[in-house]
């Protein structure tokens, strides 16, 4: 409103020339946006409450069927804190060996040609397509009782490595790969005309842009590793505090009929890992953000 002489009134608060933003939408937060829509999200939404959610819940129900201390009991065991011993350890050697060895076969199928290079890139997708339980017996047939290479790795700790190894493997080289092929090449050039050496530009430059996918990569292979059990059962031995890894002691407890105490221990095994994929998942995200800072 204005008085008589035409100035603007004490209620007017906009000023003449600078645009004033409309107030945000009470309930923004529960605002749709995308290409689907809302039928499209709930889609989604339901097929993964019917296929992970509904199962995880059931399982965690279960596992409290005796109660808080019931839960505890189980899960602090000493046979099944020996288990969850012997496969976090195992399973962080994996990742760690997984990391430093497919980052250099993802490496080699990325910058270099060799005969048979279509052929090893197939294989590294064996282990997805092959059923763990037949890595299990051909490992059992290489480095069992009667190994023709004279090499007995079953009932031992390296066996369980090697097994987890295979199966866990491409994991890193098909996070790592496509990273790998999109790195600017120009940008290593520069360095090495520079006067750095190979190492150093690997390590400077390479190394950074890669990270955030080698962590992806070992945190799926090292949560793979704690929950694999068909690669495992044959050339691991199931020796107690030794190559018993905690989805043999799961079976086992189930086959005791205890059941209550195998839920337990899966909803154990289930945070370890959920915890470590979140972890290594903000780890990877922040190094990407410090690249693309640096860039």
């Amino acid at each position: 409103m204005t008085d008589s002489s035409g100035h603007a009134g004490s209620g007017d608060t906009s000023v003449p020339g600078v645009a004033v933003k409309p107030p945000k939408p009470r309930w923004s937060w529960l605002r749709v946006t995308g290409s689907v829509g809302p039928l499209g999200i709930a889609t989604a939404v339901l097929w993964l409450s019917i296929i992970v959610l509904l199962p995880l819940a059931a399982l965690t129900v279960s596992s409290f069927d005796d109660g808080w201390s019931g839960f505890w009991s189980a899960v602090t065991a000493p046979s099944a804190l020996d288990s969850l011993k012997v496969t976090i350890s195992v399973s962080v050697i994996v990742a760690f060996l997984n990391v430093v060895m497919g980052t250099l076969i993802a490496w080699v199928l990325v910058r270099d040609e060799f005969p048979g290079k279509s052929i090893v890139n197939a294989l590294i997708d064996l282990p997805f397509a092959l059923p763990t339980i037949v890595a299990s017996i051909v490992l059992l047939a290489l480095y069992g009782p009667n190994s023709p290479i004279d090499i007995h790795l079953n009932a031992t700790q390296p066996g369980l490595v090697v097994a987890l190894a295979f199966v866990t493997l491409p994991f890193v080289v098909r996070s790592v790969q496509p990273v790998l092929m999109e790195v600017d090449r120009e940008v290593e050039q520069a360095s090495l005309s520079l006067g750095a050496s190979n190492w150093v530009t690997f390590r400077r430059v390479v190394l950074p842009i890669l990270t955030p996918a080698i962590i992806s990569g070992g945190g799926l292979a090292f949560a793979r590793a704690i929950g694999e059990y068909g690669s495992v059962v044959l050339i691991g031995g199931n020796i107690p505090r030794e190559t018993q890894m905690t989805s043999q002691y799961i079976q086992q407890q189930i086959e005791v009929d205890r059941p209550v105490n195998a839920a337990a221990v899966s909803v154990a095994l289930l945070a370890i890992s959920f915890v470590s994929l979140l972890v290594l998942r903000v780890l990877a995200e922040r190094s990407a953000r410090r690249e693309e800072a640096a860039r």
